[in-house]
């Protein structure tokens, strides 16, 4: 066994470094480009629209399948009280998914504040809110939350810990199947035995994290929620929450099985490697042994792998839209690929920085994986990309368009650097520089070894008083000597040392590119943001709605109780037939009943009028007419008489635009 050299290069920590902050600075941007899947279709009433008489519920329609418990939907009054009752209803049917939550009974005149909250088919929250008035428009203090569903700093600390999970996902299931397939005895090598540890750590903690994460993360947005008990057990009857579980269970599986590679495995590749150096031959029993263990390593191993990839193919884009029978194992082999190629070249940086005898046959046999792995990623990212952009406009009028060019075009990048990785591997070899060098070494380390000799017959000498301290001093200086001989057979060797810058530029770029696949699973498909646009588009393309006329005049008669406020309302205000309400308030604000009301409409620019109403009386203070005609927009000059007695009356006059 060589000696390992005690850290690694200042080159490779630099750059790593600076790659990692700018990885989470780029993350955290394309984070606030994150959208959700679902989206409010419609709703009754409608946003802005004022009604006769309250509804008895309110419903709304949604894009796709969601997921909403029982307080979902919330109405506000206008004083910000709750006036929903009874538990939400699902009323989807066919391809229509629709809830309605009731309300209170005679509910007073006023703007009335719907609040609602869900969670998409692909795990990300989606929220929003809009307003109906029943009578007329007024005053609201409804508050609702300022900050969309997922935002704020618990979306910030979801978003990090689903970027961490990926990477600890790669380094686990990358760095395994180095070992397994290209390099046997980097299984009882520390440096790569930490890395791949290290890989089922962080995917452990940051799976924990996502799913304390999830309540405040869906519901109220602050952190403290996230230790609920009562919050996370709702979470854990939901797709996302049932996934999280399976994965941790699954890494409870991948925990043996590193104790394995790393036990038994690692041991049985010591002794074969032993032998066959002993005798030049090695034992054919030992050998089969081997073989069958590395053969049961590497089935577990797939199966487990598989089983955690498909934890966040049954909760994330996979399993929502089209042909989900054949995305969600299609992005399981992506994912798969995805960590044999990056967590595999994380590994040979590992090797090549810590270990530099690692054998040009273990390159090579990465290398071979990397391209299957990259063929993979090709065909299946292709197919993917078809699924989700769904046009050749959704990629650059989308958001997920303009991401997935974005990771195209680092991949690009990072395959220019694997081309030269590649080079350098079929370089590889021990040429005439590198066996002088090794020799010279080797002479260097014989005197420096000859010194050491000499140094310890002179403790034998001096005496037993002073040996266990000269014992250490000797130790450390042969420690010393053989990490400088590595070091200096490393930096000789061209080859190799650029093999390790080409990789370690892989390694960096490896990094944004994950950062940008993160940032694309929490983003709404290209597929279902063109037909949002779509419909946005097509409504925008419309006449715009015409807006209510809502009208509020103080009045004086002249008379006893001759003073009061007008508020006359017309809907839709636009040319055909309108509905008409005019309500008449005393100084105390309440109804005040009077003998007459009569209105007319003059449209002084094309001389028409003007053109009497006289509405009805519904009750106290409060005058209808459901059947006013106006012939064509413009603006309309307004009349309302108003009569308080026999002699006593007076004439509001006004200008409203209609259409």
């Amino acid at each position: 066994m060589t000696a390992i050299a005690p850290r690694f290069g200042p080159q490779l920590i630099r750059l790593l470094l600076v790659t990692a902050v700018l990885t989470v600075g780029l993350l955290g941007a394309l984070a606030g480009t994150a959208s959700a899947h679902a989206a409010l279709t419609g709703s009754d009433p409608k946003d802005g629209a004022v009604v006769d008489v309250a509804p008895r519920e309110v419903t709304l329609t949604f894009s796709e399948q969601i997921a909403m418990g029982d307080d979902s939907i919330r109405v506000l009054d206008p004083s910000s009280k709750r006036v929903d009752v009874a538990k939400m209803q699902d009323l989807s049917q066919g391809g229509t998914v629709r809830y309605a939550v009731g309300l209170k009974p005679g509910l007073p005149d006023g703007t009335y504040t719907v609040a609602w909250q869900a969670v998409s088919a692909d795990s990300h929250p989606v929220s929003g809110a809009f307003t109906f008035s029943v009578g007329a428009p007024s005053a609201t203090t409804a508050t609702v939350p300022d900050q969309e569903a997922g935002g704020g700093l618990v979306g910030t600390l979801y978003d990090a810990a689903r970027y961490i999970s990926y990477a600890g996902f790669i380094l686990l299931v990358g760095g395994a199947a180095f070992v397994l397939a290209c390099w046997q005895r980097g299984a009882s090598v520390r440096p790569l035995q930490r890395l791949v540890v290290g890989g089922w750590v962080t995917l452990t903690a940051a799976t924990l994290v996502l799913l304390l994460l999830r309540t405040p993360y869906t519901g109220s947005g602050k952190l403290g929620d996230m230790f609920d008990l009562g919050g996370l057990s709702d979470v854990l009857d939901t797709k996302t929450g049932a996934a999280l579980v399976s994965r941790l269970l699954l890494l409870g599986a991948a925990a043996l099985f590193i104790a394995v590679l790393f036990g038994a495995y690692a041991k049985r590749v010591t002794e074969a490697e032993a032998e066959a150096e002993q005798d030049g031959v090695g034992n054919a029993e030992a050998g089969k042994a081997k073989a069958d263990l590395a053969f049961g390593l590497s089935l577990g191993g797939t199966v487990v792998a598989a089983g955690i990839a498909g934890t966040w193919a049954l909760s994330e884009h996979a399993s929502t839209g089209i042909q989900t029978g054949l995305a969600m194992p299609l992005d399981v082999l992506h994912l798969l690929a995805v960590a044999a190629w990056l967590g595999g070249l994380v590994s040979l940086l590992v090797a090549l920085y810590r270990v530099p005898d690692i054998e040009r046959a273990a390159v090579r046999r990465f290398s071979r994986i990397a391209f299957t792995s990259v063929v993979v990623l090709a065909v299946t990212g292709v197919y993917q990309s078809w699924r989700q952009v769904g046009s050749w406009d959704a990629w650059t009028d989308t958001s997920y368009g303009q991401l997935l060019l974005v990771k195209i075009g680092l991949i690009a990048v990072l395959l220019g650097a694997a081309w030269f990785s590649r080079r350098w591997t079929g370089l590889l070899g021990e040429d005439a520089k590198t066996a002088k060098t090794a020799e010279a070494g080797a002479e260097a380390e014989s005197d420096a070894e000859s010194g050491v000799d000499v140094a310890e017959e002179d403790v034998a000498e001096a005496g037993t008083a002073a040996a266990p301290e000269r014992a250490a001093q000797l130790a450390r200086q042969r420690t010393a000597l053989a990490t400088a001989r590595k070091k200096r057979d490393r930096d000789a060797d061209t080859e190799r040392s650029g093999l390790r810058r080409s990789v370690l530029i892989e390694a960096c770029v490896a990094l944004v590119v994950l950062a940008v696949t993160t940032a694309l699973t929490g983003t709404e498909p290209g597929r279902t943001q063109e037909k949002e646009v779509s419909r946005t588009g097509t409504e925008a393309a419309a006449p715009a709605p015409a807006r209510p006329v809502n009208l509020t005049e103080p009045f004086d008669t002249g008379g006893t109780k001759g003073k009061g406020t007008l508020r006359l309302t017309i809907d839709p205000a636009s040319p055909g037939t309108n509905l008409m309400h005019v309500w008449i308030d005393g100084p105390d604000g309440k109804p005040m009943d009077v003998p007459e009301v009569k209105v007319a409409y003059t449209l002084k620019s094309q001389q028409i009028g003007p053109l009497p109403v006289v509405p009805e009386r519904l009750a106290a203070g409060h005058w209808s007419a459901g059947n006013v005609q106006i012939p064509m927009p413009g603006d309309w000059h307004l009349q309302v008489t108003v009569r308080t007695s026999d002699i006593d009356q007076t004439t509001i006059e006004k200008n409203v635009k209609i259409g």
